[in-house]
């Protein structure tokens, strides 16, 4: 018989996966440890949106707490870096490992496939112009799209990008170049592969497709912690057969093993050497880009509260506000604040604060405490609490 998990269990299950659960480092966090946590996540998303930070910065402050941001930096694109970017759940910092793995996207790419449409029929009508920007990358070294003199300007946006634009960003989907650095307002620097990459990553074999995608689903179901078809899928961005195909091979295999959630509609697949605590004692301010809740449909199924980024609303019609962080207490979301760092002002500022279901007396006491931690993180002096939401009055009394 298919063993059985209840809700709760699959829930401290998933957040021991995702790195909850276990105390913060009590020293300042070093190279190792920020690795170690990307190895783990498998992949981190990056959104330009600086409102409070972006976004690939708070995952590791959420389970490390205040890192020094300088080192997420230094990882991803300092001398010796020790992950790259590519496409892999939506634009991605991964683990260098993980490049190989991904080999077989790329090439996808470069034949039009799984790409969006502008960047397929780009590459299909305008290769020789594509080459030229390739070309002269491989003249002068890594370049800024800004950098670049060839083609028409644009107006911003994809179909406001200039040509050089487009042709860089359909050389980084095909592989053909990587990021180099970053500069300024996070603009991507792009460069060779062979001028960027080390060199164990550029002579690693290349594994056969099928190998690719059992290794990208393992790294996602030792994330996941227990997952259904669709939560591991979503992960890695992967379409339905060979999702599906993969899976199979993986539980003949013994990779992941077939169980049952009470409350879940759809079976689901548990990493055999996950952790199964018994309780979860987290504090932490999630980023809506977060790997623990950017799956909307498996966030609502795990926590019982609907998640909804509400930058695009019109802010009349937004219900918690502009860019709200999810807080994660114990093994429930018990609140929701809308922050913004003014940053001249140096202030963190809480435009308004929500409450689930699950919140106690104790929620906004350890919301403040994070508030707190997090504003100095971000070299901010001060939390300010504006008076909206039916957490607010608990909070300003939690913080003063």
């Amino acid at each position: 018989m298919t063993p059985t998990l209840s809700a709760a269990e699959a829930r401290r299950i998933a957040l021991a996966a995702q790195g909850f659960g276990r105390p913060r480092p009590d020293g300042e966090v070093g190279r190792r440890q920020l690795v170690k946590l990307v190895e783990r996540l498998g992949v981190v998303q990056i959104d330009s949106v600086n409102v409070v930070s972006r976004t690939h910065y708070l995952p590791a402050f959420s389970r490390l707490g205040a890192y020094p941001r300088a080192l997420l930096e230094e990882v991803a694109w300092g001398k010796a870096p020790a992950l790259f970017e590519y496409w892999a759940h939506e634009a991605s910092l991964l683990p260098l490992s993980s490049q190989p793995l991904l080999r077989w996207r790329m090439a996808d790419a470069h034949d039009g496939v799984g790409t969006w449409k502008g960047i397929a029929r780009f590459l299909r009508e305008r290769r020789e112009f594509v080459d030229q920007v390739l070309a002269e990358i491989a003249e002068r070294g890594p370049l800024s799209a800004s950098e670049l003199e060839l083609g028409h300007k644009g107006n911003g946006g994809w179909w406001g990008w200039s040509e050089s634009k487009r042709a860089l960003e359909v050389l980084f989907w095909t592989g053909e170049l990587t990021a180099a650095t970053r500069r300024g307002t996070f603009e991507r620097v792009y460069g060779l592969p062979q001028t960027v990459l080390p060199r164990a990553i550029l002579n690693a074999r290349t594994p056969p497709r099928e190998e690719a995608q059992r290794q990208l689903l393992r790294i996602a179901g030792r994330a996941l912690g227990v997952a259904t078809e669709r939560d591991l899928r979503d992960y890695f961005r992967m379409g339905v057969a060979e999702t599906r195909g993969r899976l199979a091979e993986l539980v003949e295999a013994g990779d992941l093993a077939p169980v049952a959630v009470k409350g879940w509609r759809e079976p689901a697949y548990l990493d055999p050497a996950a952790r199964r605590p018994r309780r979860i004692d987290a504090a932490a301010l999630l980023s809506p880009f977060d790997n623990a809740i950017w799956f909307r449909e498996r966030t609502e199924r795990m926590f019982g509260v609907r998640v909804r980024l509400e930058i695009y609303t019109p802010a009349e019609k937004r219900t918690h506000g502009y860019y709200v962080l999810p807080f994660l207490e114990g093994d429930a979301l018990t609140a929701r604040v809308d922050l913004k760092a003014e940053r001249k002002a140096g202030v963190l500022v809480v435009q308004a604060a929500h409450a689930e279901p699950w919140a106690t007396a104790e929620t906004p006491v350890r919301l403040a405490i994070e508030l707190k931690l997090m504003a100095g993180w971000l070299g901010l002096g001060a939390v300010r609490i504006e008076p909206k939401g039916d957490l607010a009055a608990a909070l300003t009394d939690a913080s003063s």
